[in-house]
């Protein structure tokens, strides 16, 4: 499987990355789910504090014995568990960040973290005092990297102007293009693209016409405009799983499309995909059926 550069890093992730946040918690499961990714070559892997209360990274941790230096592992911070074990509240405060990658780190039984995120953003925060938490972590070791998950081009701009981050996760795919108008300016500012969402809940999938019958919209689409895009979709693009992956992979910004899934099936559909490719006619027609929304909120 290709790798891209995180940023300017000098960190190199697998094309196909993997959201953990999909795992089963059935042990077994799981294993064949992470055997099978690595065997198709997949080294990134993105968790968050938050999964499962916590329980995501625990069994990140169990995956990873014995394979820890073949991963590029990523997890997030800044959504603090409540008391009632339920409900969270944001804190990107540096004493918050400083004790929860602790915790994270025990948790994924790992002395280090190869990309550490903020996991979300608003501009009521205090970023310099966010920044400088992840710059001390780096001075420690602890984090090789940072950056940030947000679709809010006010607050990723903000961020990677006064910070060093690498990478910005993003929702995205051929059924949410909103954040393409902001490509350039994350690429500007020496940072990669890691899309999530990057088969939209499915919808680009062999399964896609089942799943649209539940649905009340997606990203931008209401929902008829949703049912007929799909359905056009599923009609004129041959191999829409691999074309969606493919679309998404054509922008040199992105160093990694992430997948998830629940079962070891459901991943070899993607990986299949991948390797089989998609034409550079099939993504242009793929661009033709969609709509390039815009963000409505949070604009620069």
């Amino acid at each position: 499987m290709k790798k891209r550069e995180l940023g300017k890093s000098g960190i190199f992730i697998s094309e196909l990355g993997f959201g953990a946040m999909s795992l089963p918690n059935e042990v077994r499961e799981a294993e064949k789910i992470f055997d099978t990714a690595l065997h198709a070559g997949m080294n990134f892997f993105d968790t968050a504090d938050l999964y499962a209360g916590g329980q995501n990274e625990e069994m990140m941790a169990h995956l990873l014995k014995g394979r820890r230096k073949e991963i590029v592992l990523a997890t997030k911070v800044g959504n603090q568990l409540n008391p009632d074990g339920k409900t969270w509240s944001w804190n990107p405060s540096k004493k918050h960040i400083m004790e929860a990658v602790k915790n994270s780190l025990q948790r994924l039984g790992t002395d280090y973290i190869d990309l550490y995120q903020l996991h979300g953003g608003t501009m009521e925060d205090d970023v310099l005092e966010t920044i400088d938490a992840f710059e001390s972590l780096k001075k420690e070791g602890l984090i090789l990297q940072y950056g940030i998950s947000s679709i809010r081009p006010t607050v990723i701009d903000r961020f990677l102007k006064n910070g060093s981050a690498v990478s910005v996760m993003m929702q995205y795919s051929a059924l949410d293009r909103r954040p393409e108008e902001w490509f350039p300016m994350i690429e500007q500012q020496n940072a990669s693209i890691i899309t999530r969402g990057t088969i939209a809940k499915g919808f680009l999938t062999v399964d896609g016409t089942k799943r649209e019958k539940a649905a009340k919209g997606f990203a931008a689409y209401g929902e008829q405009d949703l049912l007929k895009t799909i359905e056009t979709l599923h009609k004129d693009i041959d191999d829409l799983h691999a074309a969606a992956i493919h679309f998404v992979l054509r922008e040199q910004s992105i160093a990694s499309a992430l997948v998830g899934a629940n079962s070891q099936t459901q991943l070899l559909d993607s990986i299949i995909a991948y390797e089989k490719g998609a034409s550079f006619e099939t993504i242009e027609k793929l661009q033709r059926l969609t709509e390039k929304h815009l963000y409505a909120e949070h604009r620069l």
